[in-house]
Order: C-alpha cells, then structure tokens, then sequence
C-alpha cells in the first residue's frame, strides 16, 4: 500500500506508520523499557545542541560519501539492527534490503530478522546486479559457543563484511508496553530465520535466543579466533568500556543506549559521545544510533566525534508505511536533509565536519 499523499519529515513516517500497524506491534517498535525516559532523552538531547555555521567558506557542493571498516556508503547513515521487520510489512527484510542497496548504504542485517541472511544478501546483490551490497551482521554472544559459531560461520557464509556484536543485553529490558498488551510470542508466520536449523540440528528447528550476563570480554575474544570480519561493539556508553574495547582489538565502537530499550534512564547516546570520543582519540571509528531523526542530527554527532549514525525506527516507519519505498523514501530524506545542513554550515564533506560546529547546551 502506498503512501496517499506525500511525506516531508520523518516523523511524518512515525505517524503513517501508527495508523498502518497492528497497535499491539507499534507499541513493540516504538516502546522502551520502563518509563521510557531514555526514549525521549535521546531525542530532546539532540535537539538541545546548536548547530553554529560557517559563512563564506567558498565549498565545493557538498560530497556526502564515506568509507566504513572496508565498505563504501553513499552517505555517513546506516540501517541498524532492528528484530521482526515481517510485523511492519509482509516483504519483512527483503524490502529494506531493497532500499538499502538501491541507495547504497550499509545495513546491519538483525541476528533476529524474520528472513534469513543469505536471501537477504541475495535480494541486496540482486539490486546491486550482483555486486556486493556490503552487509554487516547483529550477534548477540550466545553462552553456547557452538551456536554463535554456527551463527558467525552462516553470516561469513552469505558474504557480510563485519560482525556487529550487541554487548548491552545481559538481560532482557522490562517493555511495559508489552506487558499491558500480553506481547510475549510473536505470531506463528514471524520467525527468527537466522536461528533456523542451527548448531546441530538438522530438523529445521528455530534455535531459541540466550541473553545472560555470564558474557563477558572472555567472548569477545573467543569472537575474534572465530571471524576475520571486523568486530564493531554495539552498545557501549562508559569511557572506560571503550578503553577497554580499543585494547582489545576492537575494530569500531557504537556508542548506543539500545534506543531506550534496555536499562531505563541511561543517557542519550550523543550526551555520551564526547566522552568516548575523547577516551578512543580516533583509534578506531565510532558510530551512533538512538534519537536521529534530522541531516541536522547528524552533523552534530559527526561534530562530536562519530564516524556515521545509524537509523533504527525510522527504517521500520519507512518500512510499515510504503515497504521499499518507504525505507527509500525515508533515506532520501536524510540523505537530502544532509546536504542541505552541509551546505548550510559550509563544509564540503563529513570529514570537514568539526568540533567547533556545534555548541553545547
């Protein structure tokens, strides 16, 4: 189903979306934990910060290309991971997909997405005319190493480029939201497809998902024996953690609250971006996700030492309200909103993007 009249803002999508989903499963995307405070934050934290431009720079027109841990993007944005994409619309993954390789950015393919990997990859080439679309995968470390082995060797299989590793889920947040609704098993045609016939068994059976705090950096090691795909920690907000990351031999750090959806009243993401940005000096990039809704929001966190965000609900809005063109519609604004603040603040390129752009509140 198509759009009937034309959106101008993302939150414009937001909207097309609640009116398009199931109440019950607009609450599970658009929830978080608890109260929900860190949901907002993210968002009115960006919006606390100023942009301050530049004037008569004399720039060339802006160029919004980059290159990320190998692969190349048409702009400083990535998709994030996000589970169950067959709850926004029935083409479920293979329509971001679709999106995402048509607009020639990264997408971070969800351990828990309701399409398998490999057709997934197979549907981005199949855009691509069989070129690489650049794929990255979501792991949650599993304490069966067996099966986050099957899991490393199934997204190596299908051709992705690095391993996104989600270290902030030593348990479950509480969704309120869910409970009001008794959400707790998803539909019988939704699937976690990834853990489909996996370590050992041959009966197609889907494995269940094992978040536990015994995961420790013992794992994180024991990852990189296992993969020569770069390995980007996801979920980190403390200094010391990134420390400890870069030590270790981590390859990028997203700096990430899980959108609000695990530990409530955590600080936004972009409060905490400075402070790893400062403890990492450029060692290795650092990404962001969690309240960007705006070009605007994405300048500043380049500003404030990012490499690239990352989009995660506003994908599924895109997704709920028009399939593909939904997602493609919801990137090619950003993607114009973009060019339009570089031009404004009178850069060229994202790595012309400095610290003095922005003015803290």
């Amino acid at each position: 189903m198509s759009t009937e009249r034309p959106l101008f803002a993302i939150r414009e999508f937001e909207r097309a979306a609640r009116d398009r989903l199931d109440p019950v499963h607009h609450d599970y995307f658009a929830g978080g934990a608890q109260d929900e405070h860190t949901v907002r934050a993210n968002e009115s934290a960006f919006a606390a910060i100023n942009l301050v431009p530049r004037v008569l720079r004399g720039a060339e027109p802006p160029s919004l290309e980059v290159n990320l841990l190998g692969c190349s993007a048409t702009m400083p944005v990535l998709l994030a991971p996000t589970a169950f994409h067959r709850l926004a619309h029935p083409e479920a993954e293979l329509a971001t997909a679709r999106a995402a390789a048509a607009a020639g950015v990264i997408m971070t393919v969800a351990m828990l997405s309701t399409v398998a990997v490999e057709r997934i990859a197979e549907e981005a080439r199949a855009v691509l005319g069989g070129a690489d679309p650049g794929l990255w995968f979501q792991l949650y470390p599993q304490p069966d190493e067996e099966l986050t082995r099957a899991l490393v060797r199934r997204a190596e299989s299908a051709g992705c480029r690095a391993l996104v590793v989600t270290v902030d889920s030593a348990a479950l947040g509480r969704h309120e939201r869910n409970d009001r609704n008794d959400f707790h098993q998803l539909p019988d045609h939704v699937q976690c497809e990834n853990l489909r016939g996996l370590g050992g068994s041959d009966s197609g059976d889907v494995r269940r998902v094992t978040l536990s705090p015994e995961i420790s950096w013992r794992h994180i090691e024991k990852l990189r024996e296992m993969t020569r795909m770069p390995i980007v920690l996801k979920g980190v907000l403390h200094p010391a953690d990134a420390r400890l990351a870069v030590e270790g031999g981590v390859d990028a750090i997203f700096v990430s609250n899980h959108g609000g959806r695990q530990l409530d009243t955590t600080p936004a993401s972009i409060t905490q971006l400075p402070l790893l940005a400062e403890e990492v000096g450029g060692r290795v990039p650092l990404l962001l996700d969690g309240g960007v809704r705006r070009g605007t929001d994405v300048v500043k966190a380049l500003a404030l030492g990012a490499d690239a965000v990352a989009l995660g609900r506003p994908i599924v809005w895109g997704l709920a309200a028009d399939g593909a063109d939904g997602v493609a519609k919801v990137l090619g604004l950003m993607r114009s909103e973009l060019d339009n603040a570089l031009a404004l603040c009178g850069v060229a390129t994202p790595k012309e993007i400095t610290r003095d752009l922005v003015s803290l509140p």
